[in-house]
């Protein structure tokens, strides 16, 4: 029961992720479907910054709108104190009224009505003001505006999408020099969520049709994206997208673990039913005596059940004490956290009938076995042990080492695939390479910095780039080339930049020509790097000094090198082709490689003094690339971990059910046993006699849990494009544990049975 609980509130949090919105039935966000990308169309939820007023003013359907703009690790400075905040947003003031965050001190319908209002969270109120009332002061953001705390806002709960420590009005963006040249240029960049409430009743399909070509009707351009609305039931759990349509995404972990659940709920009734059936000719006597006095079947039913009842209430009980005990533990691997709603009554609701299901689970079967004995059959010892080939027990026996034997498999295949893909060659070493994001000055004193790294001799090189290398770089599409083959110019590009040294900082493998300097050749500003992939995919023979047409910018972009292909993006997916610009891209941080001659902790400490140097006012605070790359592996890893820990658990329900049941085999072939030794049957036969019926259901479980898990996990690794292939050691494995667990679960009983003096066994005769 704690194993499956502590399932069932992880299932609990990811279905109820921003359930909690009272509008959530009318909620929808904004994607954008673009056309025939790759061969066929891809959503994305990213929209263009007028979108939203456009559908609020031609649609009466839509009640509201809301634009959000992420803004991470700005500076917040206010009461003598000054830190880093992780994540803001910029935010329309009916963001509010459409999102359920409520407030614990403010007016809520004043909230973000004027440009330099801000709303802060409980947790940032308490780190900037500490006891002190915030509402009224001023903070300052990266040392350049001041706003006005008008609200605080109880910390958004773990199972949303929005998590924030402050909220600006859209109003200050608006006094913000967007760098647009003009309206439809505006209409032509994506990068903004819109969400929008509809009025109840709405007809969606409809809606969808009439919104679809809104950016095309604006732009009067006809090759260019679509829109459609996408349900708040759907955001977290169908998030993937195949031909422009939600396919899955999360479900499916959701599912694999709902499924565990049951199996763990299952194997442990199963235990309880066929101990409780073993055992029957103990209580045969007791069903004869009932009925002789009167006793009817209903009511034996009914004894046996509330028997079953009682026992699921102790277990219940204890379960929710080892639930707490290990929840903290249990919170660090799912990497949230969860907690027992004691106060809520549907939750003690839902764990009345948890308990009521599984005493029917469990105590059905056992309570009609046991009432349909006959009592002249008891009377006269006509009852007997049933020594059929295939009985109940044993079926159910079979089943529950099927499930333990599922997850097994399940569990080696994960981590093998995982150990797969981390074995990969990455392209680029990351060791004693840090990133650091620009904030601040860090910008403006970009090369003063890298001089001192350099010749204090705290680096070897320091390069610009757009995000961090593990961080995926940004899609493009659109590039031309010269004898280009049209459905190529429509395969995404992952665009990446560097203002130099990348190839030295990031120790890429440069096959052809050179690295890109902005500072040796000017230019270079139009100069590019592609990878092997992109090389191959524009068909370049000789790839050195062609030239690259983009025609969003109107720029000509010469190749001035090429690399081996790297990761810069998941590490189960294929390379895409990369082109490396130079200035023409934005830099939003630098690469570090440290000198492999200092300490760790020495070269972070002289490289945060050169960085305090330049940008005083802002913590300093970096990234090493290889902890940012194994990030990566989180959740395949927390996976493996989970269906580990199930899978040793339903292991060990297993074999305690296989213990009592050898425990009573034992027991009642005490005679036998004691016979078979006075006519010289050694201690190992009685043993072999004894495990070999239980060894033999055993291995039809793995019979049959090899082709089902066989197929669960090709459908599972059917998500990744660089996965591994399935071996069939993997199975002998899974098989070879299964039956040393259950060879040494009943070997001790068998064996002190093997043991026992024949004399004791015998005396009654």
């Amino acid at each position: 029961m704690a194993g499956s609980i502590l399932i069932l509130l992880w299932l609990e949090n990811e279905i109820s992720f921003d359930k909690f919105h009272e509008n959530k039935n009318n909620l929808y966000e904004l994607y954008s479907l673009t056309s025939n990308i790759d061969g066929q169309p891809r959503a994305v939820n990213a929209t263009s910054q007028p979108l939203g007023p456009a559908l609020i003013q031609n649609y009466p359907e839509i009640a509201s709108f809301t634009r959000v703009w992420g803004l991470r690790n700005w500076l917040l400075s206010a009461n003598n104190k000054s830190l880093i905040s992780t994540q803001g947003f910029i935010v329309d003031s009916s963001f509010l009224q459409m999102f359920s965050f409520p407030l614990v001190e403010g007016n809520i319908s004043a909230q973000l009505k004027d440009s330099h209002s801000m709303l802060i969270t409980q947790d940032m109120a308490k780190k900037l003001f500490g006891n002190e009332d915030p509402v009224g002061k001023i903070i300052k953001t990266e040392n350049t505006d001041n706003f006005i705390v008008t609200g605080v806002l109880k910390n958004p709960p773990v199972n949303t999408r929005f998590q924030f420590d402050y909220l600006l009005p859209w109003l200050y963006k608006n006094t913000q020099n967007d760098g647009y040249a003009n309206e439809t240029e505006r209409w032509l960049s994506n990068n903004t969520s819109t969400f929008v409430l509809l009025k109840p009743n709405t007809d969606l399909a409809s809606l969808n049709q009439k919104i679809s070509d809104i950016t095309k009707r604006h732009t009067g351009r006809n090759d260019i994206w679509t829109h459609f609305l996408f349900p708040l039931k759907k955001w977290h759990l169908y998030s993937e997208f195949e031909n422009g349509k939600s396919v899955s995404g999360r479900i499916e972990t959701v599912r694999v673990f709902a499924i565990i659940a049951a199996f763990i709920l299952f194997i442990a009734c199963i235990n309880f039913i066929n101990l409780s059936t073993a055992r029957s000719e103990n209580r045969a006597k007791e069903v004869g005596i009932r009925k002789v006095v009167g006793a009817g079947k209903g009511l034996l039913v009914g004894q046996f059940i509330a028997e079953a009842f009682l026992t699921a209430c102790i277990a219940g009980g204890i379960a929710l004490w080892i639930v707490q005990l290990v929840l903290p533990s249990f919170n660090i691997l799912i990497s949230t956290q969860i907690s027992i709603p004691y106060q809520n009554f549907y939750f003690w609701l839902y764990a009345l009938l948890f308990i009521v299901f599984t005493s029917l689970l469990a105590g059905s079967y056992p309570a009609f076995y046991l009432s349909s004995f006959k009592p002249v059959s008891i009377f006269k010892q006509q009852f007997k042990r049933t020594t059929a080939a295939i009985t109940p027990r044993k079926i159910l026996v079979v089943l529950q080492f099927t499930f333990a034997i599922v997850l097994i498999i399940s569990t080696l295949v994960i981590r093998s695939q995982i150990q797969y893909a981390q074995e990969r060659d990455k392209g680029y070493s990351n060791n004693n390479l840090l990133h650091v994001d620009f904030v601040g000055d860090i910008d403006k004193n970009y090369l003063l910095i890298k001089q001192e790294l350099i010749n204090s001799g705290t680096a070897t090189s320091v390069t610009k780039s757009m995000t961090g290398i593990v961080g995926g770089g940004a899609p493009t599409w659109g590039l031309r080339w010269q004898n280009e083959n049209p459905s190529d110019t429509n395969t995404t590009i992952t665009l990446y930049s560097e203002d130099a040294d990348l190839v030295t900082t990031a120790r890429l493998h440069l096959t052809a020509g050179r690295d890109i300097n902005i500072y040796k050749y000017r230019s270079d500003s139009s100069s590019v790097i592609l990878n092997e992939t992109a090389a191959k995919l524009m068909g370049f023979k000789e790839p050195l000094g062609q030239i690259i047409n983009e025609p969003h910018n109107s720029r000509q972009l010469r190749v001035v090198g090429i690399v081996k292909d790297f990761i810069i993006g998941s590490p189960y997916d294929k390379v895409p082709p990369i082109v490396i610009d130079g200035p023409g891209a934005w830099f939003t941080g630098m690469h570090i490689r440290f000198n492999p001659g200092l300490q760790t902790n020495s070269a972070l400490a002289k490289t945060e003094r050169i960085f305090k140097k330049y940008n005083p006012a802002y913590p300093f605070d970096y990234k090493f690339v290889d902890e940012e790359y194994a990030k990566k592996f989180d959740d395949e890893r927390r996976t493996k971990t989970m269906a580990g820990l199930f899978a040793a658990l339903a292991i060990f329900i297993s074999c305690l059910g296989l213990f009592g049941l050898s425990a009573y085999v034992a027991e009642s072939r005490t005679k036998e046993i004691g016979v078979r030794k006075v006519l010289g049957a050694s201690v190992i036969n009685i043993t072999q006699l004894l495990s070999f019926e239980f060894i033999k259901l055993v291995i039809i479980s793995i019979f049959i849990a090899t082709p089902l898990s066989w197929y669960a996990m090709n459908k599972w690794l059917e998500d990744y494009h660089y996965r591994i292939t399935l071996n069939w050691m993997v199975f002998f494995i899974a098989g070879f544990l299964a039956i040393a667990i259950a060879l040494f679960t009943v070997s001790f009983q068998s064996i002190k049975a093997a043991m026992a003096n024949p004399v004791k066994s015998l005396r009654a005769e």
